[in-house]
């Protein structure tokens, strides 16, 4: 069992990586740029990613014991403190400590009963074991961007997704990527694809603080267009791509959310070849 905490551990810190490798990603961090970002850049967003080394392996160990819910959440807390502390309390993997945590503990459990590793086995492991914390009302803590767009327009949260099963992750990340995959596009362009797919679809609340409705909204239809031309795979997609992210800076929106169910779905494919 140790032996596949510390792979869950390496697939998580391959998967925040590659997240913060890619580019472009509208108004997000990369190695070219900050994006729409003024108190980050790519160090710190390796800091940060370093600052969680043996998270994702203590909570593939927990989840293989069937942690409670509350056990997990402290872990959480404790991988959130380290971040800040890295980053000079800039919130850099907030929903990625959630996220990937949450699927990292359901990997612990899945292979300690025998189970398949594969992402809508996880996401049934977790709404199982963990699915009705993830319902109740969470308690109170410091408010986030995200907490506060969900509370004040009723977006779905990184909490509800979780607690739904994952869907955006199961049914649009990762189908994107794959397809892609299948069309012949290298890990860049795949990855590119996955994210946008995901822009496209999802209430991202790092969107919804930014620009409210108006700059979710106009980010979605913009990612729409740029998919329905062909997306990774029209002619001078990285000019279109680069446009909406020189757009996104312009107007100070960040799909933050958007990159956390991107960073899963990487795990997840990263998983899937074990």
């Amino acid at each position: 069992m140790h032996d596949l905490a510390v792979w869950v551990e390496e697939a998580a810190q391959r998967a925040l990586r590659a997240e913060i490798s890619l580019y472009p990603k509208p108004g997000l961090v990369s190695p070219v740029d900050s994006g729409a970002h003024a108190d980050m850049d790519l160090g710190t967003f390796h800091r940060s990613i370093q600052s969680l080394q043996g998270y994702f392996e203590t909570l593939a160990d927990e989840g293989a014991g069937g942690a409670p819910f509350h056990r997990l959440r402290d872990l959480g807390r404790r991988a959130e403190e380290a971040m800040l502390r890295a980053t000079g309390g800039v919130n850099t993997h907030r929903g990625a400590i959630f996220t990937l945590g949450l699927l990292a503990a359901g990997a612990g459990w899945n292979s300690a009963h025998g189970l398949p590793l594969e992402g809508s086995c996880l996401a049934q492991t977790v709404v199982r074991l963990w699915g009705p914390d993830l319902e109740d009302p969470p308690p109170p803590l410091p408010a986030s961007h995200g907490s506060r767009a969900v509370a004040r327009y009723g977006a779905r949260g990184a909490r509800s997704e979780a607690a739904a099963g994952f869907p955006t992750l199961l049914e649009v990340a990762l189908p994107a990527y794959h397809a892609a995959e299948s069309r012949g596009a290298d890990p860049e362009e795949a990855g590119i694809q996955c994210l946008f797919a995901v822009m496209a679809v999802l209430e991202d609340t790092n969107l919804l603080h930014r620009g409210g409705p108006a700059g979710l909204i106009h980010v979605q239809q913009a990612t729409r267009a740029f998919l329905e031309a062909g997306g990774v795979f029209q002619p001078r997609w990285r000019d279109q791509a680069v446009a909406l992210h020189q757009d996104c800076i312009r107007r100070h929106l960040s799909p933050g959310g958007s990159a956390d169910v991107l960073a899963a779905a990487l795990f997840l494919r990263d998983l899937e070849g074990r």
